[in-house]
């Protein structure tokens, strides 16, 4: 997600919670036309998805794009669906090498617009414990109270 053309449409905050990030790749969407739509309004939720690798292919599972109300009759839209994701066939091998012989999970990591597509951000990534998260969140606290004390620090000074 370098390039200035970005416009993002959701996040997925659970996993940098869940899990630890090894390296990440961009992967486009085969998507329907009302699911296109539903994006652009912005109505997906991407929380409990994960990618499996089945038969050569990659599959995004979980997540839920919810279709608009104005969706035509004539189409049976079903928000959580198994998608496609689209990737080169040596990235595909690199990840089931990967998932199958280290034991890393993929999971997505945000979906964006580029250069009028969607795309889909996946991460490599081997899960956090719970002593893990505990240090986790007791590292983001500490930055947070340096800052507090370094701003403060700053700010009085003696005569």
């Amino acid at each position: 997600m370098s390039t200035t053309t970005n416009s993002t449409i959701t996040i997925n905050k659970k996993a940098k919670h869940d899990y630890f990030i090894d390296q990440r790749f961009e992967a486009g969407l085969a998507l329907q036309g009302w699911e296109v739509k539903s994006l652009r309004a912005g109505r997906v939720q991407l929380g409990d998805s994960y990618v499996l690798l089945k038969r050569g292919e990659a599959f995004l599972i979980g997540c839920i794009i919810t279709p608009l109300p104005t969706a035509a009759s004539y189409t049976n839209p079903e928000p959580d669906r198994t998608r496609k994701l689209l990737l080169h066939q040596s990235e595909l091998k690199k990840l089931i090498g990967q998932v199958e012989r280290k034991g890393f999970t993929l999971v997505p990591l945000a979906l964006y617009w580029k250069h009028g597509k969607v795309k889909c951000e996946i991460a490599l990534c081997h899960g956090k414990k719970e002593f893990d998260k505990r240090r986790t969140i007791k590292d983001r606290e500490w930055k947070v109270e340096q800052g507090r004390l370094f701003r403060n620090k700053g700010g009085t000074k003696k005569k």
